[in-house]
């Protein structure tokens, strides 16, 4: 009984956890207002009325890469605490085998990287570095005022190359 007792304490803890979480559900189902509406009952996709069912458009393959870019780089925190924690006593031998764990995982965030998972604009499209002193598209420093005619926006901005 005494190896069990040591457990005691986290069998306590967790089920009052599930007590809690289960007493939070039901209150919340007997005592929150119920005022149903068709936008309420619509589906939400980040605000944008969805047009087609989901089953009819497949996720880009972006989407994967992005999501295994996540896990990838999320497992690797969990890895790096416990190292950390005794990097004393694993000396050199740590350090080379923690090196080698991080070489891998910037192996596969350059392959992410290269198979264009990260680049969700156009293909080919660059953004234009601007160039000292040149301001390419003056329209846009003036906004029509209330009589009709071009007014400044604002001071003319200072534009310096980026380099």
């Amino acid at each position: 009984m005494g190896a069990l007792a040591e457990y005691l304490p986290i069998v306590v803890m967790a089920g009052l956890a599930t007590l809690f979480a289960g007493a939070s559900i039901f209150v919340a189902s007997k005592v929150g207002p119920r005022r149903p509406n068709p936008s309420k009952s619509a589906a939400y996709e980040s605000g944008i009325t969805p047009i087609q069912t989901p089953s009819s458009e497949r996720f880009s393959v972006k989407f994967y890469l992005v999501a295994m870019l996540f896990i990838i780089f999320d497992i690797e925190l969990v890895f790096f605490y416990p190292w950390a924690v005794i990097f004393r006593e694993l000396k050199l031998f740590g350090l080379i085998e923690m090196g080698v764990f991080v070489a891998l995982l910037f192996v596969a965030y350059f392959y992410i990287i290269r198979s264009g998972a990260l680049d969700w604009g156009e293909k080919g499209r660059r953004i234009p570095r601007p160039v000292r002193g040149l301001v390419s598209d003056r329209a846009a420093l003036h906004s029509p005022g209330e009589d009709g005619q071009d007014t400044p926006a604002g001071p003319e901005p200072r534009i310096e190359a980026v380099r």
